[in-house]
């Protein structure tokens, strides 16, 4: 049965903040002129890191700017909650704000009791410095003594560092500063926790718990541990002599992944909510879906957790009367988790075989992180705006696709005039298996 206006979602607003800048625009001219955000680091000290190079947002520096036109009233509050805010949360919260003007929110048309926030995030690891002063004094002839932390280490430590890196947090100040009183949530799933937040707020909005949420994901990969964590845990790519040539999803050279930071975000209201209040609608959420998928699946778990969740968004759809009932699926594209990880892109390469069949029969696919490296939990929603943006249009080429992988039996798109369709499927999953899809379409 066919959903009614009430329980549609659709997407109002849009903000991101990426490696490519900082509006929509920006972010879909830079991926159709085949610019890299990939770059010599210039945030975190390389001495002990087998990298140098990663993709940074370097448009975004935290000042009140960059969280767009807002009261002065709001930016003082802004400003003031900017002192426990690490970079990853500010982002998120500027992502949203970017979203809520773009949508055209003006609280009046609001109920801000059925007004939330859905958001994403990765945990989010302390900066080595906020311990610095605690750790010296406790240290005697570079021994550290564990036994003077109480006493001496632990008054040195800011009280409210905790606040700074709670994953919670995003979502608590978007609430907070716009007085946002409905549903409210956070999801941690490293990549898939785009997918999900949006799974969530399709749920919440669908079954009339919310009129409109705020949904978005942050994250980043820049930073003094987190990208030593991620050189020691996973294949990163080599640096070269040219940075920007790194991440190569898909391509027979193609050595590993790169790390970034970014956020996303969407205003959604059901589509009764959207029409009432004269809302520009940019696209709507037919479909998602999730999976999680371990080693005890066989020997590529991906394989079947990206088959997964590309076969629930289509029964899903189909079920909501968003897709044909029987036939051939008609998605535009697929947005590609697109890794530049050997067995990762491998495996979901199998996965659209498996699910859409040969090549010639698939949807055209591209992938963002040739341009962006891998954001984290930021990258599904930075992914999903840049493909929602190009709807109706051409699609962008993936980066540094030079010779696509035998291995990886995908219809990759490799020029700037392929038709993106109206509708798209996005991909995202973790290392550890968990996956999530999302299937977005044209207003209809």
């Amino acid at each position: 049965m066919p959903a009614s206006s009430a329980q549609r979602v659709v997407i109002t607003g849009i903000g991101v903040i990426s490696p490519l800048g900082n509006t929509p625009d920006e972010l879909l001219t830079g991926l159709r002129e085949n610019k890299s955000g990939i770059a010599p680091f210039t945030q975190i000290p390389t001495d002990a890191l087998p990298i140098s190079n990663g993709a940074e947002a370097n448009q975004f520096t935290g000042h009140i700017s960059d969280y767009g036109p807002l009261e002065k009233t709001l930016q003082r509050t802004i400003r003031k909650g900017s002192k426990v805010m690490c970079r990853e949360i500010e982002m998120g919260v500027a992502a949203a704000q970017l979203a809520l003007h773009h949508g055209g929110h003006n609280p009046d048309d609001f109920d801000r009791d059925r007004t939330g926030v859905v958001y994403g995030c990765d945990y989010i690891m302390s900066l080595p410095e906020e311990y610095a002063e605690g750790i010296a004094a406790c240290t005697t002839d570079g021994e550290f003594d564990f036994t003077k932390w109480g006493d001496l280490g632990l008054p040195k430590v800011n009280p409210l560092w905790l606040l700074k890196y709670l994953p919670n947090m995003p979502a608590s100040h978007i609430a907070i500063y716009n007085d946002l009183r409905g549903p409210n949530n956070s999801i941690t799933l490293r990549e898939a926790s785009a997918g999900a937040a949006l799974s969530e707020a399709v749920s919440t909005i669908s079954r009339g718990h919310a009129d409109a949420l705020v949904v978005g994901s942050t994250g980043s990969r820049v930073h003094t541990l987190r990208t030593l964590h991620a050189s020691m845990q996973e294949n990163l790519a080599s640096d070269t002599e040219d940075p920007t040539q790194m991440s190569r999803p898909f391509d027979a050279t193609r050595d590993g992944s790169v790390v970034g930071e970014g956020a996303g975000a969407l205003l959604c209201e059901s589509l009764e909510h959207a029409e009432k209040r004269g809302a520009t609608i940019y696209g709507e959420i037919i479909a998602c879906s999730s999976s999680a998928v371990g080693p005890a699946a066989g020997d590529q778990p991906a394989r079947t957790g990206f088959a997964n969740v590309l076969r629930g968004v289509i029964r899903s759809a189909r079920e909501n009367g968003s897709a044909e009932s029987d036939g051939p699926v008609k998605v535009g594209h697929i947005h590609a988790h697109g890794l530049s990880d050997v067995d990762t892109d491998t495996c979901e390469a199998a996965a659209i075989a498996d699910v859409f069949g040969f090549p010639e029969a698939q949807p055209p696919v591209t992938t963002a992180k040739g341009h962006l490296g891998n954001i984290g939990a930021g990258s599904g929603m930075v992914e999903m705006i840049a493909s929602l943006q190009c709807l109706g249009s051409e699609l962008f080429p993936i980066r540094n696709l030079n010779e696509l992988d035998a291995s990886c039996p995908i219809a990759a798109v490799t020029s700037n005039d392929r038709p993106a369709g109206d509708s798209f499927i996005n991909l995202n999953i973790t290392p550890q298996g968990q996956a999530s899809a999302v299937w977005i379409s044209k207003p209809r």
